[in-house]
């Protein structure tokens, strides 16, 4: 099957809600915030984006919240009348999110990129593809390399 068979069949299930997918759903809402993973869920987008099955090379998901922000609420002087606690939005889109709190785990890889994986009325799911710098086969790939910015 080619990649972009792959690609055709997650888009009609990511559309549809259909397939062992909604089953799925459930337990990983029910599962933790980041793990890792022994291979990408969506094998078209991971290669695009430099995914290869070789050592130093991970997929991470992380579940994201998707409701907005608050802001505190002003405990002293004049309440102004908008004062602006409820529905705020974010300026950084929430798969900037998602990368930055997948390298603050790990802070020893490099993010390849990253492409959303699933997403319900509560959570998103996105997959992030890195790579560690100082593996030795990392280090031989010259894609890698260039990525990394190594000659």
């Amino acid at each position: 099957m080619s990649y972009a068979e792959i690609g055709k069949t997650w888009h009609k299930v990511f559309h549809e809600k259909a397939g062992d997918i909604s089953q799925r759903a459930v337990l990983l809402r029910r599962g933790p915030t980041i793990e890792t993973l022994e291979k990408p869920s969506r094998l078209d987008r991971a290669r695009s984006l430099g995914y290869k099955a070789k050592q130093g090379v991970v997929v991470v998901r992380i579940k994201l919240s998707r409701h907005g922000m608050r802001r505190k609420r002003p405990t002293s002087g004049r309440r102004s009348k908008h004062m602006g606690v409820l529905r705020m939005k974010s300026d950084e889109p929430v798969q900037h999110v998602a990368e930055r709190r997948v390298l603050e785990k790990y802070p020893n890889m490099k993010l390849l990129g990253s492409y959303i994986f699933w997403q319900d009325g509560k959570h998103s799911w996105y997959e992030c593809v890195l790579i560690d710098p100082l593996n030795p086969s990392v280090r031989n790939d010259y894609n890698y390399r260039r990525a990394l910015g190594i000659n």
